[in-house]
């Protein structure tokens, strides 16, 4: 080989290192080229993130207290959120965090110092602009924005250097109540959610997702993760009337001390502070002599009267057990969100349901993540053969890749359920996707006779997918979120999968009064589960009115009677059914039925109720400027935990269940290997040519 050659040779490797180098980057991505400081992946201290030109650096930390008062079927709940800014740059905080999916938001107060500014109550791009102009200023503000039924975003602007301000949120909730037990959950984290579809090309939020054409607004909801942090701590109070004596009254997951005084309780986290990386559930059961068959509440506001009723069917476990045989498809979530102890809970729980089924059902399981996967072709009779190979095949799941939940709902409602069964669709997953309402759609559509039940895995499930998937396949949903309720709540799971359901089921009020009740179409009810409705009502009420109640089960007609003059005092019970009615304007615009008449609904019933929703926002301002108006803002967007028993890498990393990386990192390989295979061309040539000349 010449000089010359051997000299273009080595300019020929060198051009092939680079490209060796570009592509290395290319797959890394952006955040590896200017990893200077922790990433949002790579982040302990819990602190605020603030993303700068050359990386990340830590701000302001974060700490919640929350007061919960309960009150009969009502619960109103107090979450004061801590941002101290421990950089030296003034800083405007982003974040976002989970409420109950059913949180009547309606009221807001920032604090600053002794001083506090009440929120107002605005349509949400007028509350936008004055948030707005209000941060260009250099003035204190702060805004409150829906972005689901369960995730909101608060906003704080011009924070200074070592400063703290205080936001104060409140909302209304109804209690649950289940099989005898009253329960309230408070979620602390969330799960991260799955973002699918195109890229578009501008950013509506500054969360870690760009925004895509199935989830539009994807970077407001998707907020940096930390694996730990010291910061991330929650304090928690709740003030019980229940108004009877209670037999137990419990938190599923932390431990709490409990003390009492006629018939109140008061229960407070024994710690006194916990991470914030794990739901809070408290619940309570009556004595049984004190088990209320029917509860009834009212509130009046501007001349009209607000109910809430709440009223138990019959005991079903008195009738007869006999029920059509049934095909039980198990559709459980293997993506990487489901990793650790979520994914454990989830096989255990298909297992057991694999030893309740009857030899007279039929049955199927099918798991997806990236891909969607089925054991069987179709539903296969319950033999010991089939039970030990479904059994086989669930042992061996494991947990990675995205959350393509679609597929999986298609496979099944698109095959033709088997004759003279009943179908149940049991669905097994934490929930975490971005585009729920097409999920809500599809079902509604396409679900026909069959039931669709939803169990919510994990220490933070997307509990609002749970709830209206269950609603939209008029089945029901539970939560598991530890190892030891798994069995708990699969065998009440199954007691409403074999119970037959109270259907039919119509509210009367007296003639002389117009009831706008919601749900307007109350759903099939299963073993355990009362009768809920909430009712704006106008008129004259005699003292001898009743509310009557009815439905069919499979004991025959059912019906019972509700005395309006019985009702307790209860505030709060307005807001709730304002709550109730703009979901429902909701669920009618999902449908696409005249959308800006149901917007305006929408606007209307919140701004008259005070309420944060898809279309108004809560916004408070202080009217003296504080920042200079030389001195620069910088942004934050502040992380939430990561929950409890999930892999921050299963997750973000590869394979991942939040982004598309897999998909990147195999366009980056194979990248690589091209580069590899023309990388050594030259050199087999140049290799060849020597010989030659040798």
């Amino acid at each position: 080989m010449s000089e010359a050659e051997m000299q273009q040779t080595e300019n020929d490797t060198k051009s092939w290192l680079w490209v060796l180098l570009l592509v290395t980057v290319l797959i890394s991505g952006p955040e590896a080229a200017s990893a200077e400081g922790p990433t949002p992946g790579e982040m302990q201290s819990g602190s605020l993130l603030l993303r700068m030109q050359n990386g990340y650096s830590t701000a302001t930390r974060l700490n919640t207290d929350v007061d919960i008062d309960v009150s009969g079927l009502v619960a109103r709940v107090k979450v004061r959120q801590e941002f101290r800014n421990a950089s030296q740059n003034w800083v405007e905080g982003i974040y976002v965090f989970p409420l109950p999916d059913k949180a009547a938001v309606d009221r807001m107060r920032l604090h600053i110092g002794e001083r506090f500014i009440e929120g107002e109550i605005q349509e949400k791009e007028h509350a936008k602009k004055t948030y707005e102009q209000a941060r260009q200023a250099g003035k204190k503000a702060s805004l409150v924005e829906q972005q689901r039924a369960n995730l909101f975003t608060t906003s704080v602007a011009n924070v200074a250097p070592g400063e703290l301000v205080v936001i104060e949120i409140e909302y209304l909730e109804d209690i649950r109540y289940e099989e005898g037990q009253f329960s309230i959950r408070f979620p602390m984290t969330l799960t991260p959610r799955y973002i699918s579809g195109s890229t578009l090309p501008d950013r509506v939020g500054s969360g870690w997702s760009t925004d895509t054409d199935r989830v539009p607004d994807a970077s407001s909801i998707t907020p940096p993760q930390v694996a730990s942090s010291r910061a991330h701590r929650l304090s928690l109070t709740a003030n019980v009337n229940a108004g009877v004596p209670l037999k137990i009254i419990a938190s599923r997951y932390h431990p709490v001390s409990v003390s009492e005084e006629d018939d109140r309780y008061t229960v407070s986290l024994s710690a006194g502070t916990v991470a914030m990386d794990h739901d809070f559930e408290l619940v309570w059961r009556p004595m049984p002599s004190a088990t209320p068959r029917a509860m009834s509440f009212v509130e009046a506001v501007d001349g009209r009267s607000y109910h809430l009723l709440m009223v138990m069917p019959p005991d079903q476990e008195l009738l007869s057990a006999d029920s059509m045989p049934r095909e039980t498809i198990l559709i459980i979530d293997t993506s990487g969100s489901m990793h650790g102890v979520s994914i454990q809970q989830a096989k255990r729980a298909v297992q057991l349901a694999l030893r309740g089924l009857k030899a007279t059902d039929r049955f199927n399981v099918i798991e997806f993540n990236s891909i969607t996967s089925a054991l069987f072709k179709q539903s296969q009779p319950v033999t010991a053969a089939s039970i030990a190979q479904a059994s086989s095949f669930v042992k061996r799941l494991q947990a990675n890749g995205g959350t393509e939940m679609r597929p999986a709902l298609s496979l099944v409602l698109d095959s033709p359920p088997s004759e003279g069964h009943l179908r149940q669709v049991v669905f097994i997953t934490d929930g975490s996707v971005g585009y729920e309402d097409e999920l809500f759609s599809m079902i509604e559509d396409r679900l026909g006779g069959a039931r669709l039940f939803t169990v919510g895995i994990g220490s933070a499930p997307n509990s609002w997918f749970m709830r209206k998937a269950a609603e939209a396949g008029r089945g029901s949903y539970t939560f598991i979120s530890a190892l030891h309720e798994v069995r708990e709540k699969m065998d009440g799971l199954f007691r409403k999968l074999e119970q037959p359901q109270v259907t039919d089921i119509e509210v009367q009020w007296p003639s002389s009064v117009v009831a706008d009740s919601f749900p307007s179409i109350v759903p099939d009810l299963y073993l355990g589960e009362p009768v809920v409705v909430k009712v704006a009502a106008t008129g004259n009420f005699r003292g001898s009115d009743f509310v009557r109640i009815s439905g069919n089960s499979i004991g025959g007609g059912w019906s019972t009677k509700v005395p309006v003059a019985g009702a307790s005092d209860s505030p709060g019970v307005a807001a709730l059914w304002a709550r109730a009615h703009i979901g429902e304007l909701m669920d009618t615009e999902r449908r696409h039925v005249q959308p800006e008449e149901i917007r305006a609904a929408i606007v209307e019933t919140a701004l008259a109720h005070h309420l944060v929703s898809k279309y108004t926002s809560l916004v408070a301002v202080d009217k003296t400027p504080a920042r200079p108006a030389d001195d620069p803002l910088l942004s934050e967007q502040v992380p939430n935990l990561m929950p409890y028993g999930q892999s921050r890498n299963a997750i973000f990393g590869f394979p991942a269940t939040a982004t598309n990386a897999p998909v990147l990192r195999l366009w980056g390989l194979l990248s690589l290997l091209i580069a590899l295979l023309l990388f050594a061309m030259p050199r087999r040539d140049a290799i060849a040519g020597y010989v030659r000349a040798r």
